[in-house]
């Protein structure tokens, strides 16, 4: 990074095993939802995974990108598959040249890489095995990725989950926005709106859109609903974001494109869309019904990631799914719907339309992927895929070799990470006094931490953009102005489904400033703190940054003065962006939580850190409001001494720096 050497632990490699093949029926999205749910319960954070065995032969290279795009979601570092014959083929598909192809088969052969159906298994220390017969239709839901969900019992799973989310603390309106407020006139199928309803279907996301054989599939399904006479139902709002611009051209050779945009399924845009918070404000209407009737409505998309407050504000229950099942979701409406036994709707002739009737048999996808996905499409469309259309190629460019910073931006300004900033580094202090910033739970995503979805009107981010013209219909999302730390900051923990246990009953970006527990914004809170020179921290439980490993999420944790974040456990690369940004991570001993220890997060805290060293332990004491205190382990997850030099600079930016400088 920057440069420098990227250093880790020498990571243990995890042997997936594959045997079998898939049934009829079955995609690539509901095998890696089965491996997403597998590999988490497994734990393979900080972890290699290869995949091995004769299952493979039965598994695309596209099948097989999309199980190792998910890496994230499982939690490993990387996840890979040995080259075989099949890597060859696609990479002539693909358009890579003849030279390429023999040099890849080459090499890998060489280097004992290359996997025939004689190859025997590597040995591992730790493997898993799955028999890919025994996948079946999934979906993964409502609130993260590896909570795989069964079709068949989807409709049970929502109710549960239903039942939950009533429960929970809610603030009115948390998400309605402008749209909501707008006096609408009720549609006629308000009746039929209600909890489960599917409002956002979405076929989105780089990983399933770059798979011919589900993108395919959809199109089917698409046209065959079409065909008896099926539609979308009027709530849901439907779009198609290919990963490629080749999907678009094989939907037009093969006339799926046309169905597809018959059921509303018309193509928005290439890349990230919903899947990242890009999915923009629900219909007035719809809107307007969420919030009068208080409902808890659904999304489902083939994308990665359904984190919470992720894909859109109103939404709270969101589905991962394949392409073709986006599309009979879109045509039942509601996750009330058992679709596996209930139909979806009434054909034109009057009779009920099942998804058994519109499913497509894998033949029919074979053989319209031979006649529709050629060789010379990827060739084309990637000759000059950084050429842009014409308006890219029309925006004014600045020159010079240095940017200009333009002081009423409000998309991208100079960042303060260099402000006072000497050629050597300051040494390193105790954290002394320190107040706790946000106390959370479990499985808390960088989604929680950063969001990169809607901008509030209310949020601080919102009112700075107020403040400085920008009106709320022109805010764009976070993901949007993250050149911009000023807005970035202001968002950091400002998901609007954060639970922060420091200001019970609360939603959203909210704690209390100690002393005196006056409620207020976590951003408001941080400058105080910041200004009285009180340092922050915060506590968490297991899989603290999970998901997406947004820069951002320790960015703005780094500009909100915290110091340290101590947590059960860290995904990998959120931990290493930590250390990155000059703050400390850190892990309380195996069996302890803040919840064991007592912690209320209420507490002052004091840690040494004269004894820093990678991997190894520090003493924090806490004490309480009472003036009892209590002193506990924690380990530091600082991992390498590269990484410890990184963090004495206070970071790898002002680290990068002062080496540029030192070298003239």
């Amino acid at each position: 990074m920057l440069g420098q050497p990227s250093s880790m632990l020498i990571p243990d490699v995890v042997g997936f095993k594959l045997t079998g093949k898939l049934q009829e029926g079955i995609t690539a999205t509901d095998l890696v939802l089965t491996i997403t749910e597998r590999l988490r319960k497994h734990g393979v954070v900080g972890k290699f995974v290869e995949f091995y065995g004769n299952g493979l032969s039965h598994l695309t290279i596209a099948d097989r990108a999309t199980i190792g795009n998910m890496s994230p979601e499982y939690g490993s570092t990387i996840a890979v598959f040995p080259i075989d014959d099949m890597t060859l083929e696609f990479l002539r598909l693909t358009g890579r040249s003849e030279a390429q192809v023999a040099l890849v088969e080459a090499y890998a052969k060489a280097q004992g890489l290359y996997r025939t159906e004689d190859t025997v298994d590597p040995e591992y220390t730790n493997a898993i095995e799955l028999d890919l017969s025994t996948v079946e239709p999934s979906l993964a839901g409502p609130r993260r990725p590896q909570d795989r969900v069964p079709l068949k019992d989807a409709k049970g799973s929502f109710g549960k989950s239903l039942d939950a989310m009533l429960a929970e603390p809610k603030k009115k309106g948390s998400g309605g926005g402008a749209a909501a407020a707008v006096a609408v006139q009720a549609p006629v199928w308000a009746s039929e709106f209600d909890h489960g309803a599917v409002v956002v279907a979405a076929i989105t996301s780089c990983t399933n859109t770059s798979n011919p054989s589900v993108m395919i599939a959809a199109g089917l399904v698409a046209k065959k609903a079409v065909e008896k006479g099926l539609t979308s139902k009027p709530w849901v709002k439907t779009s198609l974001a290919p990963g490629s611009q080749v999907v678009t051209e094989y939907y037009e050779k093969s006339g799926l494109n046309t169905y597809l945009d018959a059921l509303g399924f018309n193509l928005v845009g290439y890349g990230c869309t919903t899947c990242i918070g890009n999915s923009g404000p629900l219909p007035d209407d719809v809107s307007a019904l969420i919030d009068e009737k208080d409902l808890v409505v659904c999304s489902v998309l083939s994308g990665n990631r359904n984190f919470e407050g992720r894909i859109q504000p109103q939404v709270r229950a969101n589905y991962l799914a394949s392409p073709p099942l986006v599309v009979a979701y879109a045509l039942a409406g509601s996750l009330k719907v058992d679709i596996t036994k209930e139909p979806l709707g009434k054909g034109r002739d009057g009779a009920d339309v099942y998804l058994k009737d519109i499913w497509p048999t894998q033949q029919e996808i074979q053989q319209t992927m031979l006649a529709a996905v050629q060789s010379e499409m990827y060739q084309r469309r990637y000759a000059d895929v950084f050429k842009g259309d014409e308006r890219w190629q029309q925006l004014p460019a600045p020159e010079g070799d240095r940017f200009a910073w333009k002081a009423d931006s409000t998309y991208i300004a100079n960042p303060p990470y260099f402000d006072g900033m000497e050629l050597e580094p300051a040494p390193i202090t105790d954290v002394a006094g320190a107040r706790v910033l946000a106390l959370l739970g479990d499985s808390v995503t960088t989604d929680h931490i950063s969001p990169a979805g809607s901008i509030k009107a209310d949020s601080p981010a919102g009112k700075y953009l107020i403040a400085n013209g920008v009106q709320p219909k022109d805010f764009n999302q976070y993901g949007a102005r993250r050149g911009h730390h000023e807005v970035m900051m202001r968002g950091t923990f400002a998901n609007i489904r954060l639970r922060n246990q420091i200001a019970p009953g609360t939603e959203g970006g909210v704690t209390l400033y100690l002393p005196g527990d006056e409620q207020m914004s976590i951003y408001d809170a941080s400058m105080q703190y910041q200004q009285a020179g009180v340092p922050l921290m915060v506590i968490a439980g297991k899989e603290y940054g999970s998901g997406s490993s947004r820069d951002w999420a320790a960015k703005g944790t780094r500009l909100l003065g915290v110091r340290a974040v101590i947590a059960e456990s860290f995904e990998r690369i959120h931990r290493s962006n930590l250390v990155n940004m000059g703050v400390l991570p850190l892990q309380f001993k195996d069996g302890e939580s803040a919840a064991s220890l007592g912690l209320s997060g209420r507490e002052v805290f004091d840690i040494a850190l004269a004894s820093l060293t990678p991997r190894g332990v520090l003493s924090i004491t806490a004490r309480a409001e009472d003036g009892t205190t209590k002193t506990f382990a924690v380990r530091v997850r600082v991992d390498t001494p590269e990484e410890l030099t990184a963090y004495r600079h206070g970071g790898i930016l002002p680290y990068v720096v002062r080496q540029l400088v030192a070298r003239g």
